[in-house]
């Protein structure tokens, strides 16, 4: 299978941002008079968007009766504010997104985070250059897991599900990249809820310099 696009997500794929995240939702809980969270309990939280993480937040902490549109705002604001306090890039990121571009293999993003967050996040760890496209959960009426936020990405590189691969980290990006029809390579480190074996992928690997070569073996 030869591939010419990658399509990769960001949150526990591209990027470790958990500590930033819960550090954003745990500033507006404590000026709601609540307890934080634990990095934990919000790692498992993340993948839908930013609204569904406030939700969960928002649930864990007995605050459902609470406007969801002022928590998000508020959790939005403090989280533009320090978008990389700790957030840094996994191992191996930029050399593998460098070999790949050596190749001619063209590179996206498609995220269920807001795509001004996810470019301005690009753009400070200096990984934005590397991407000719980045979709957010804002960009369309529609987020993974609805397949056709992949096949906005996919028609945007005139691009068939035959040509790509989807590189991410849960169960989102799995039930996306399968009902879109594009294969997925799964990162080990990243956010999902449930074992790895109930989430479609065509190979699971532990570290990013395995993925030019796995793509290479893909490809031969």
């Amino acid at each position: 299978m030869p591939v010419s696009l990658v399509i990769f997500d960001l949150d526990g794929t591209l990027i470790d941002s958990a500590a930033d995240l819960a550090h954003a939702v745990n500033g507006m809980l404590s000026a709601l008079g609540r307890e934080p969270l634990e990095v934990g309990e919000v790692r498992a939280m993340i993948g839908d968007g930013m609204a569904k993480l406030v939700e969960r937040a928002l649930a864990a902490r007995s605050l459902g009766a609470l406007d969801p549109v002022e928590a998000q705002r508020m959790v939005l604001d403090r989280y533009e504010a320090e978008p990389v306090r700790a957030t840094v890039p996994y191992p191996g990121v930029r050399a593998a997104l460098e070999h790949l571009r050596a190749a001619s293999v063209r590179l996206a993003v498609c995220t269920n985070k807001p795509a001004h967050l996810a470019e301005v996040i690009l753009e400070r760890l200096d990984l934005a250059a590397f991407f000719a496209r980045v979709v957010g959960g804002d960009s369309l009426p529609f987020r993974k897991p609805d397949p056709r936020m992949l096949e906005a990405v996919l028609e945007s590189f005139a691009a068939t599900p035959r040509d790509a691969l989807m590189v991410g980290d849960s169960e989102v990006d799995g039930a996306a990249a399968e009902a879109a029809g594009v294969p997925m390579i799964l990162m080990r480190h990243g956010y999902r809820r449930g074992p790895i074996e109930r989430i479609p992928h065509l190979a699971a690997i532990e570290r990013f310099d395995e993925l030019p070569g796995l793509i290479r073996a893909l490809a031969a």
